[in-house]
């Protein structure tokens, strides 16, 4: 992957903000991790491509940004855009949500990553919900102003992930959540 970056006069003194150079090192850097989080949230290769790219994108151009700051920042622009292209919306009540069907692009994931699919198969809010409070580690608070909904029904969604996560781990032999501990946010990052 190519991406721009702005070459800045060298000073003596250390930038205190991320520059558009630095957000394309780290996107080359952490691709990986950050592709892994637009799939699981868009649950498509394309869209995933897409919302990668804006996130890259939007982190380039968008406000300044400590430097300490900026693999969490690119997270959350991933995070951002996946919103915008799925558009989540919580379930009504208490009516559970029904799992999704993968399509044909997503059925070999069952079989290579059951703990992957497992999150894969959450409907569109409770998918978000899962990841972005449990993986990703954003409080309530900022999951419900992000998804535009109430701190409940984020709580609710969890449960509910949490739930039928569960459900999907005891009916798969040898059934290991790792893969998805990969996405989780790291120790040392705020």
């Amino acid at each position: 992957m190519n991406l721009p970056c702005t070459n800045r006069i060298a000073t003596d003194k250390p930038e205190k903000y991320a520059t558009s150079c630095d957000f394309a090192t780290l996107f080359t850097e952490e691709m990986s991790s950050l592709y892994q989080l637009s799939f699981v949230l868009t649950r498509s290769h394309h869209k995933a491509e897409q919302c990668f790219v804006a996130g890259a994108q939007a982190s380039m151009n968008g406000a300044p940004v400590f430097k300490q700051w900026a693999s969490s920042w690119a997270r959350r622009m991933i995070v951002e855009n996946a919103i915008r292209m799925i558009a989540p919306r919580p379930t009504s009540g208490n009516e559970l949500a029904a799992p999704l069907e993968l399509d044909s692009e997503l059925t070999t994931v069952r079989d290579k990553n059951p703990a992957i699919a497992s999150v894969l198969e959450l409907a569109d809010f409770e998918r978000f919900t899962f990841v972005m409070s449990v993986l990703e580690r954003y409080p309530d608070l900022d999951c419900a102003v992000l998804l535009a909904c109430a701190p409940r029904e984020i709580r609710d969604a969890r449960t509910r992930a949490l739930q039928q996560i569960a459900e999907s781990s005891s009916n798969v032999d040898n059934f290991t959540p790792s893969p998805i501990e990969e996405l989780s946010i790291d120790a040392g990052r705020a």
